[in-house]
Parts: C-alpha cells; sequence; structure tokens
C-alpha cells in the first residue's frame, strides 16, 4: 500500500486536471491541491508547472512519476507474494497479439515442464494497453513489439523479426517486385490503433511521405487470424510479422508481397519498469523466454 498523495499525484499525472483527478478521485479539488502541495513541500521540487493553459509535469515530477510507479507495481507484486501460500514464481504479465498467439505458447509449454511449480498468467492486448497495465501495476512486464518510450522503461532485446507484407497467392502482387505506392489500389486489412503492428506500418509508410489514407480503402482488425482469413480470401492485402503470417505462407494459403525496401527488421522488446526490487525476478524469466526461443530458431 501506497501513501495516498502519491496515488493523488499519479492520477493528476494521468489526467492532467484538478479536477478531473478530483472527481475520479471523489475528492475535492482543493484537496487534490493540498495534497500535490504537501509532496512539492516534502521532496522540496516543483512537480508541476503551466503552459499556457496546459499542466505538464517539472522534470523533478517526471523522476518522481517514474519512481511512483514502480513502487505501486512493486507493491502489487508483495501483496501477490503474500497471499501466496506456497514459495512457488508467480508472474502475471503482458504479450501484444503476435508476440501472444505465436510466439509465447511454446515458450509456456517450455517453461511449464521445466519449472512444475511456476504459476503464470498471460493478458495479450496492444502495445499501448499493455504499458498502461505495467504503469498502474497489474502487470509485472510486457513482451510488446512496436515503438515505446525506452527512456522510461527497462528493457531488454528478445528478438529481431521481419515485418512483411502479404496477399492472396492468386493476387497480382504475389509475383515480381512492388513499391509500395503499386499496392494503393488494394484494400489495406489492418490492426487496430495502438497496436504494434499497426504503429510499425505507419512508420513505414511515414519515412516514405505516404500515409494509410493513400490506399483505396481500409479494414481495421483486431485480429491476426481474422487477417490472415480474409487476406486469403483474396479480399484485400496486409502487413504483419513474418512470425505471425509463417504457417499461412507454408501452406500456400497466402503470399509474401515482395516490396522495394521490405523485409524490415523490427524489435521484439521485453518491459519492465525502472528500479523494481524484483527486476532479478524478471530478468531471469527473460533469459528463459530468449534462450528457448533462439534455440527455437535454430531449428
Amino acid at each position: 500500500m501506497i501513501d495516498h498523495r502519491l496515488n493523488t499525484f499519479l492520477t493528476l499525472c494521468e489526467l492532467k486536471s484538478y479536477t478531473k483527478t478530483a472527481k475520479k478521485l471523489f475528492i475535492t479539488q482543493p484537496a487534490v491541491s493540498q495534497q500535490i502541495k504537501y509532496l512539492e513541500k516534502h521532496y522540496g521540487v516543483n512537480l508541476f508547472k503551466y503552459e499556457g493553459k496546459s499542466l505538464i509535469l517539472t522534470p523533478a515530477g517526471k523522476k518522481l512519476q517514474s519512481f511512483a510507479l514502480t513502487l505501486v507495481n512493486d507493491c502489487e507484486k508483495i501483496t501477490q507474494q503474500l497471499s501466496n501460500n506456497t514459495q512457488n514464481p508467480y508472474f502475471k504479465f503482458g504479450s501484444t497479439l503476435t508476440i501472444g498467439q505465436y510466439v509465447m505458447p511454446d515458450i509456456i509449454e517450455y517453461i511449464l515442464k521445466e519449472n512444475q511449480h511456476t504459476s503464470l498468467s498471460m493478458i495479450v492486448d496492444n502495445t499501448s494497453a499493455l504499458l498502461k497495465l505495467l504503469n498502474e501495476g497489474k502487470i509485472d512486464f510486457a513482451i510488446i513489439e512496436g515503438n515505446f518510450n525506452k527512456s522510461e522503461y527497462s528493457y531488454e532485446l528478445f528478438s529481431m523479426e521481419d515485418f512483411i507484407g502479404i496477399c492472396h497467392p492468386q493476387s497480382k502482387y504475389s509475383k515480381g517486385l512492388h513499391s509500395l505506392d503499386d499496392l494503393f489500389n488494394e484494400t489495406l486489412i489492418l490492426r487496430e490503433k495502438g497496436s504494434g503492428t499497426r504503429d510499425v506500418f505507419e512508420q513505414l509508410l511515414y519515412e516514405q511521405n505516404l500515409c494509410i489514407n493513400s490506399f483505396k480503402s481500409v479494414c481495421e482488425i483486431g485480429s491476426l487470424p481474422a487477417i490472415l482469413s480474409i487476406v486469403s480470401s483474396n479480399c484485400g492485402i496486409s502487413f504483419m510479422y513474418k512470425r505471425a503470417a509463417q504457417s499461412s505462407v507454408n501452406s500456400n494459403q497466402i503470399s509474401i508481397i515482395n516490396i522495394k525496401g521490405l523485409p524490415i527488421k523490427r524489435e521484439f522488446n521485453f518491459v519492465w519498469l525502472k528500479n523494481s526490487r524484483f527486476a532479478s525476478l524478471y530478468h531471469d524469466f527473460f533469459e528463459t523466454c530468449r534462450y528457448f526461443n533462439s534455440k527455437k530458431s535454430l531449428q
């Protein structure tokens, strides 16, 4: 359990409004102001400042936010450990969709066979949702694809993965070399906003002064198997990590589009909060995952 004033501080960091913070916490706005003033007096620094009408964190406020988030996460972990009647390890973590569906199942199977007393709980969601859960102390760590602010977290590189374009085997794009511009007359099937896969694709377009709206039409789907099914029905094209598409490529349900500049390599990262007292436990879990993933890649 952490000091209620730190909870108020973190809520204000999130909402950037004294009024909204008071409403969310069911306290008065003066009470929010008093608690923030107490923290500023206690630490001898200003935590917030206004730029125009916008409330922003000072550099000291950003430091306290980082420490407080880690404290919340560690308190949750301590509660888990104390409520666990055994000494068996328990990890609650998150994985993005590609990793959760196409990477982690084999790794979890390996861990449970090698360490039968380990208990696991995995949440599968998009990158932004998982980082929010991590900040709130609801998961211990996350294995994510896509971009994130590396200055705010501790992390280790899990793997480098190919990012590719896919189409139906009978599509005209299944043969020859193409540019991204050539594909604009197609329907684009892609993940929802906030997903790492979409983030990587949007960054790829941005680097070439292109955007998603350049395509004839766009269909957003929050399921990779559904996207693969739609592409295999010749209803559009998509972009994703090769890991997710490999089985469908092997069975000739879809084809990889040969595109100038693709495939590109992108990172899968293992992420946890800075300064966590449980960092060594998380790192041990990471090393087990990376070892099995590297071993499987060589097969």
